[in-house]
């Protein structure tokens, strides 16, 4: 458990995800959905670093000790939400229920036209964002993902909507690089996801209260937002058993002001609010939480509770307020 999470081998291969596919776009969503069982015996059989997390992080957020029948009802929960991004990133969800909340505070960020930030996480489905499209299909989504750290997944998802992973914003590549993409994506309005809940090997982070301990969190995020200046929105894609999610926006900032000398205090400031905000969400759908490795590090060394500069941020922070300064 004590491995970083980008340590971990990716789970199925190829085969198994492009089965699960194949089944789910020929054979219906019902059918593939038989195949969850198996998968979910193979995984809580053959991944113990995923079942011990899995395990542990139950236990804190159930208030009781979890069994092995809870462990594997969170690893169903998991396998439910990848088979059905094979039906929202295909087109093919009209078989799901998606019940959005929120979406006044979302469309008035929007109206404003200087794009958005929302800022979601390992929780739920980030992909039942694409439902948005049917209420404002004139909307852009980008998100920011890296590619590389499941490729047999990322493969499988970019055959399934070439025209969605084209607008995927890598998150492998350096931070400079990131930061442009963003403000560029900002400037044309589009709305840009960025999953804010886990730190990437050597990226800095903050200890702020999550589940009762204190846990890390990336300030890239916000530091990214405090450069653009663009209004923030938080978003959670709970799935609800069956075929029903719940789509929540919550509007978090206008935008993020972040003073050089109270950079410190204000960054963990920031972050505290947003991990309540996803602590709220989490006690609300407890098997809806994928981050299947030890996000409390319970098992290492404390991580420095700091946040120094990372000059790969702080780089592109700066090449990007620059390019909005020669757009201006």
């Amino acid at each position: 458990m004590s491995a970083h999470w980008s340590q971990r081998p990716e789970g199925g291969g190829r085969f198994a995800l492009w089965l699960i596919r194949g089944i789910g776009l020929h054979g219906g969503r019902r059918i593939a959905r038989l195949l969850l069982r198996p998968i979910t015996l193979y995984f809580l059989l053959v991944r113990g670093p995923e079942r011990r997390a899995s395990r542990a992080y139950l236990t804190r957020v159930l208030g009781r000790p979890a069994s092995l029948w809870h462990v594997a009802r969170h690893i169903h929960t998991f396998a439910a939400t990848i088979l059905d991004r094979v039906f929202l990133l295909s087109g093919r969800d009209e078989a799901l229920d998606i019940r959005v909340h929120g979406l006044d505070a979302l469309h008035a960020c929007m109206d404003r036209g200087r794009g958005v930030l929302l800022f979601g996480s390992h929780h739920g489905s980030f992909e039942a964002l694409r439902a948005l499209s049917q209420s404002r299909p004139d909307v852009r989504v980008r998100v920011v993902l890296d590619r590389g750290q499941s490729p047999a997944l990322t493969c499988l998802l970019d055959s399934l909507n070439p025209g969605i992973a084209r607008t995927v914003i890598d998150a492998g590549q350096p931070g400079t690089a990131i930061v442009l993409a963003i403000g560029e994506a900002a400037a044309e309005g589009a709305l840009i996801g960025l999953l804010a809940d886990r730190a990437r090997p050597g990226e800095k982070a903050l200890q702020v209260p999550f589940l009762g301990t204190p846990a890390p969190f990336p300030v890239a995020p916000a530091l990214i937002a405090a450069t653009l200046g663009i209004p923030v929105v938080l978003c959670f894609g709970l799935f609800r058993g069956g075929n029903r999610y719940d789509l929540h926006f919550e509007h978090f900032a206008d935008a993020l002001t972040i003073p050089r000398r109270e950079r410190a205090a204000t960054l963990e400031a920031v972050l505290a609010r947003y991990a309540a905000r996803l602590e709220h969400y989490v006690r609300l759908a407890p098997y809806n939480w994928f981050n299947f490795y030890d996000f409390w590090r319970t098992d290492d060394d404390p991580a420095p509770a700091h946040a120094d500069r990372d000059p790969a941020v702080d780089a592109g922070a700066a090449d990007a307020a620059a390019l909005g300064a020669r757009r201006a």
